[in-house]
């Protein structure tokens, strides 16, 4: 006891202590971490050297283009200062303070915001119909269906809208066609800034909600039957189902669809620059189509402060949606 006594007095508490064969106290060697815990010698450095290339590239083409463009709008950078980019001046925050005051870019941003929150859940509500009706009631040619209902979104973006704008042509679109043959004169869909933009977001919403069908069908497959009989047991019926079961288990589709979508849609370019050049008088210029005008112009500095915008507005967007569509929440 004396001995035991004395190891704690020593520091050597309960659980470093033991009992040696003679009654004394002894401590309890130190464990070791072997070979289990620590890895075979080298793992570490071999998978540092694997993940190497990916890093270079990763450094090369995103990382270090993403710092410079965050520099690049803190200064006064034209097409002209290419050659030499370091004899630029540094204008601290004016470019920001310049393009809260452009109309132009506060344009721009009102229609990228009509853009996403209508085509956003407009393309989730047509996927998740979509793919609700493939999962269940079409039991015939549903490989086609999917086929079909997909094919537009691997389809060229340019393709889709050059064949949406001669649909929509007012005089020899089929449409319109279709309209005068049933006695009602179509509107200048493209032509018109009061249609513009909900004929971008009509063809938008077509195009990518093929997508998002096949994401909701992957996770359809994973809601066990069960729940929907249990749920027939107690007398609920196709709406009380689809909403306590169908959307509580889709919950991590939803979120990975409507994050997905809106950081595209943030981004829309294409569709008003084949379709209408961000016209007319403006109503369909998009953010980005105004940052790739501020470039093609050479305003790289005044271009890369508001590329800079659009990325936090995006960045900070994502992080509700993940907040508001957590599970659990």
């Amino acid at each position: 006891m004396a001995a035991l006594d004395s190891g704690l007095a020593r520091g050597e508490g309960p659980g470093r202590a033991g009992i040696d064969a003679a009654g004394g106290a002894r401590p309890l060697p130190r464990p070791t971490r072997g070979p289990s815990a620590a890895g075979p010698p080298g793992r570490t450095a071999r998978a540092w050297l694997f993940s190497a290339p990916f890093l270079a590239v990763f450094a090369l083409m995103y990382a270090l283009p993403l710092l410079a463009g965050l520099a690049m709008g803190f200064t006064d950078m034209r097409s002209t200062d290419v050659r030499d980019p370091f004899a630029v001046n540094f204008v601290g925050l004016r470019n920001y303070e310049r393009l809260f005051q452009d109309e132009t870019m506060r344009r721009a941003a009102a229609n990228t915001l009509f853009f996403v929150v209508t085509t956003t859940p407009l393309t989730i509500a047509l996927g998740l119909g979509a793919a609700v009706l493939l999962n269940s009631g079409v039991t015939r040619l549903r490989t086609f269906f999917r086929l079909g209902y997909y094919l537009p979104y691997v389809t060229s973006i340019i393709g889709v809208a050059v064949a949406w704008r001669l649909l929509l042509d007012p005089q020899a679109g089929p449409v319109n066609a279709l309209l005068r043959s049933a006695g009602v004169e179509g509107p200048a869909w493209l032509l018109d800034e009061r249609t513009a933009l909900p004929a971008l977001v009509v063809m938008t919403a077509w195009r990518n909600f093929g997508f998002d069908m096949v994401v909701f069908l992957a996770a359809l497959q994973g809601v066990p039957k069960e729940l929907y009989e249990a749920a027939s047991v107690d007398g609920a019926g196709a709406w009380a189902k689809f909403r306590r079961i169908t959307v509580p288990m889709l919950r991590p589709a939803l979120l990975f669809c409507g994050v997905y979508s809106a950081a595209g849609f943030m981004q829309f370019l294409e569709e008003p620059l084949v379709m209408t050049r961000g016209g007319p008088l403006d109503s369909t210029l998009s953010a980005s189509l105004a940052i790739f005008g501020q470039f093609g112009s050479g305003n790289y500095g005044y271009g890369a402060a508001a590329a800079t915008v659009l990325f936090t507005v995006i960045a900070a967007f994502s992080f509700a949606q993940f907040r508001w569509l957590r599970p659990g929440r």
